[in-house]
This record gives structure tokens, C-alpha cells and sequence, in this order.
């Protein structure tokens, strides 16, 4: 361990800790899966795209939004990722550009807006259950299988991330199924005219761009576990396109098969109506098929998305911008105090309805993907031939271009905002502002332990010949 002297990190080299190296690392098949449930999951929950502007803007939205933000989203993550492959992620990419202090802003902000989203998986899985069990509608019983949902799959990302990958790989798999089933079987209740009805004028333009911005972000979320790839400067670039197409596929065709196949009533696509399609079309069998699929996809993103934020939180305790019980890691090698914290945020937050779960999320999410752009650019700009395994080919123009269409589609989200969600967001967004001075003031005064870990890759002196070489 040593003491915390603001380094820059420029072009971080692929060194390994002997602590990481003793537990086995992600390959591309599990990692594919890990980031199609940190984006996806599968087509649960966006059924309200439907909702909020009719069968043929939500089929428009899930194949023109991808190349709006996901692709753009995606390809910096594959760069950024493979420059700095190491845990923490985005708080490093925004450290090296903009200083530790925008890099704990950065940490903050995706850390809470991933404990808000993960709280969302229990509502929506209970959500499809509800209507075969209604007991889990609301009450005593509801919250009682909400804490025991968020300890069974707490204690799975306890075991090991390795364990969680194959995890997602058969979940994913289990809940692809049944949607090729219900495709087949709705073929003969198809009508094309369905998929053709819009009324603008009768469009709830927030409703719809938080469902379809909810359902395509966070791909930058595997970042925060780099350090847990194999071989993440070949693997990570794979993975993501890998997943970028298994994610739009996976959304498109089940609405195409939902919306052909019955009589539209939007008021009836809600959370867990693919369910209620499966039944007028395949029966009650094909019901409880989608309902299980559901509910596994859930269980997926929730171990998904906490195995992010708790290595995030690790990444961020090795650089000292966290105490150091945080870095500390079970003999699974997952960062349990990161865990804990995460899991304590879910259950918190956990009785918030779906749209105000989307909606907070999505507006703290928007301020640290602009820092994350902000951070693309300038590290572009700053070190032009810093290493870079994977490289988007634009110049720093290009790279501006890139960050232009999603950095509108930000404004349109944060202007559609609700009052509510923007008095408690920058509430949110001011305790971060405020935290980490704090947390330097208690450094200083050692009433809590911080360091660095010697085990990092030398992000400064094994790197300082290339600095010097960029900077002179």
C-alpha cells in the first residue's frame, strides 16, 4: 500500500496483481452475457414503449436508438476499456482527463444510479409473478420476497464472478427460448397493419424516451470489472459488439411478434403484459414459460449490474478515493464490503414504483456520461498517442461527432425530467460534490484507513517515459 499522490493515468499497461491472479478470469461467452444483462436482459420492460407511443415508434425507437447511443456508447467503452483495463472502470477514464476529484463525482453518480437500477429488477420481477401469485401484489408478502430475492442473489455474486458469468450464459439462454417459441406459434395471428398504427398526438414523449434510454444504456457498466477479463484488450472489443447485436435482437423481434400478433390496447402494455400475449397465443403453458423467463432474466440483471457497482466501489477503494476496507476482497475474490453496500442501497430503494426508478436512474446516469464524454475527448486531444489496443478510427473531430447525437438525446432526457426527479437527483449530485472533501479531510486526520495498491498496474512511473514523450 502506499499514500495518495494523484497520479495520472496515461496508457495503463496490462500488469496483474498476484491477489487477482489467484482467482480465474472472465472469458468472452460469459462476458457476452454479462454486459447483455448489465443493457438487457432480455425484453422485460419494454413494454411501455408501446404504452407511451404506439407498436410503430417503439419498433422505430429499439432500431434507430442503438445507433442514437448504444453503438456510440459502446465503441468508447471499447476504447477507453482497453487503454485503462483495469477495475473502476469510467472513474478512471474520468481521473486521467479531468482529476481525481471529477473521477469520485464520476464514481459516485453511476454507483448510485446502479444501486437505483438494480433496485428496479425485484419490482419487475415480482411484477410478472404477481399475476399468478396476486398475494405478491403488495404487502407483508411483497416485502418479504424482495429481501429474500436480494439476499440469495447478494450471496451469489458473494461466490465469484466467474460463477455469475455461466450464471447468465444459461439464464440468457432460458429466457431467449420461450420469446423463439411464442414467434412461431403467434406466425398465423399475424397482421402487418398492426405494426403501422401511430398517433402523434397522442405520444407521452417522457414515458417513451426514459423506456428506450432504460433499455440501452449501461454499456459502459463492464468497464468496472476489466480487471477481471482475460485478456481484456482482444476480449472486451469482442464482447461488446457481440452483445450490441444479441441486445437489439433481442428486444425487436419480440415486439415485432407481440405487437403483429393481438389487437393493440395500449393501456395494456405494461410491465409483464408479454405474459398475458403468451396466453392469447400460445395458451397458459406458453404463460408460465414467459413468467419463469422473466423472472430468471431479472435474477440475471441483478447479478449483473451488482457485480459492476461493487467493483467499481473496489476500484475506486485502490485508488484511495475510498477507505481501504472497500478494496478488500472475499476468498471468491469478489469485493464483499462493495457487495454489502450495494445491496443495502437495493432493499432501500426497492419500494419505488418502475417509472420512478427509470427516471431517477436514467438522470444520474446522463451526468456521468457526459463526464465520460468529456473525458473521451480530452483524452484524445491530451495524449493523441497514448496506447490504445482498440481504437475507434475518427480523429478528434470524429470523436467530437461521435459524442454530439447522444449528448442532445442527454438534454432531451434531463429536460423531459419530472420536477421531482430533478430536485432529488441534484440532491444526490451535491452529497457527491460535498463527500469526497470530506473523505479527504478524514485522510488526513487517519480516522479511516485509504491507500494505494501496490498491486495496480504502475499507473504512473511504468508509464512516465510515455508521459514525458507526450507532453514535451
Amino acid at each position: 500500500m502506499g499514500e495518495y499522490n494523484n497520479p495520472e493515468y496515461v496508457g495503463v499497461s496490462e500488469a496483474n496483481s498476484p491477489r487477482v491472479n489467484d482467482f480465474k478470469k472472465v472469458s468472452v461467452l460469459p462476458l457476452v452475457f454479462l454486459i447483455f444483462y448489465e443493457v438487457s436482459g432480455g425484453p422485460f420492460g419494454v413494454e411501455e414503449s408501446v404504452q407511451a407511443a404506439g407498436p410503430l415508434l417503439a419498433l422505430i425507437g429499439f432500431l434507430v436508438f442503438p445507433f442514437i447511443w448504444s453503438v456510440p456508447e459502446a465503441l468508447i467503452t471499447a476504447e477507453m476499456g482497453t487503454m485503462f483495463p483495469v477495475n473502476g472502470g469510467y472513474v478512471v477514464w474520468v481521473s486521467s482527463a479531468l482529476g481525481p476529484y471529477w473521477g469520485f463525482q464520476q464514481g459516485w453518480v453511476k454507483w448510485l444510479s446502479g444501486v437505483i437500477d438494480n433496485a428496479l429488477y425485484p419490482v419487475l420481477f415480482l411484477d410478472y409473478l404477481k399475476s399468478a401469485i396476486p398475494a405478491l401484489g403488495g404487502g407483508v408478502p411483497r416485502t418479504a420476497a424482495v429481501l429474500a430475492l436480494t439476499l440469495l442473489l447478494t450471496y451469489l455474486n458473494y461466490r465469484g464472478l466467474t460463477i455469475v458469468g455461466w450464471v447468465a450464459i444459461l439464464l440468457g439462454i432460458f429466457s431467449f427460448i420461450p420469446f423463439v417459441v411464442m414467434g412461431l406459434v403467434a406466425i398465423p395471428k399475424f397482421k402487418p397493419s398492426r405494426w403501422l398504427v401511430v398517433s402523434l398526438h397522442n405520444v407521452d414523449w417522457n414515458l417513451y424516451l426514459n423506456t428506450l434510454f432504460w433499455n440501452l444504456n449501461y454499456w459502459d457498466s463492464i468497464s468496472t470489472l476489466a480487471g477481471e477479463v482475460k485478456n481484456p484488450k482482444k476480449t472486451l472489443p469482442k464482447a461488446l459488439f457481440y452483445a450490441l447485436i444479441l441486445v437489439v435482437v433481442g428486444y425487436f423481434f419480440p415486439l415485432l411478434f407481440g405487437t403483429g400478433a393481438v389487437p393493440l390496447d395500449r393501456e395494456s402494455w405494461t410491465d409483464g403484459y408479454f405474459s398475458d400475449i403468451a396466453k392469447i397465443v400460445g395458451g397458459v403453458w406458453l404463460r408460465w414459460w414467459i413468467q419463469g423467463a422473466a423472472a430468471m432474466s431479472n435474477m440475471g440483471m441483478f447479478v449483473a449490474e451488482m457485480n459492476s457497482d461493487s467493483f467499481q466501489l473496489l476500484g475506486m477503494a485502490e485508488r484511495g478515493m475510498l477507505p481501504e476496507c472497500f478494496g478488500k476482497r472475499s476468498r471468491y475474490g469478489t469485493p464483499v464490503i462493495g457487495i454489502l453496500f450495494s445491496a443495502s442501497g437495493v432493499l432501500l430503494l426497492s419500494w419505488l414504483s418502475f417509472q420512478e426508478i427509470v427516471a431517477a436512474e436514467n438522470f444520474l446516469y446522463c451526468v456521468g456520461m457526459i463526464l465520460e464524454f468529456i473525458a473521451f475527448i480530452r483524452l484524445r486531444m491530451k495524449y493523441p498517442a497514448a496506447s490504445r489496443p482498440y481504437k475507434i478510427p475518427i480523429g478528434t473531430v470524429g470523436a467530437v461527432l461521435l459524442c454530439t447525437p447522444p449528448t442532445l438525446l442527454i438534454g432531451v432526457v434531463l429536460a423531459l425530467s419530472q420536477l421531482k426527479v430533478v430536485v432529488v437527483s441534484l440532491i444526490a449530485i451535491v452529497i457527491g460534490l460535498v463527500m469526497q472533501p470530506c473523505l479527504k479531510y478524514v485522510e488526513r486526520k487517519r480516522w479511516i484507513k485509504f491507500s494505494i495498491s501496490f498491486d495496480l498496474p504502475d499507473l504512473q512511473g511504468a508509464n512516465q517515459e510515455s508521459v514525458n514523450s507526450l507532453t514535451d
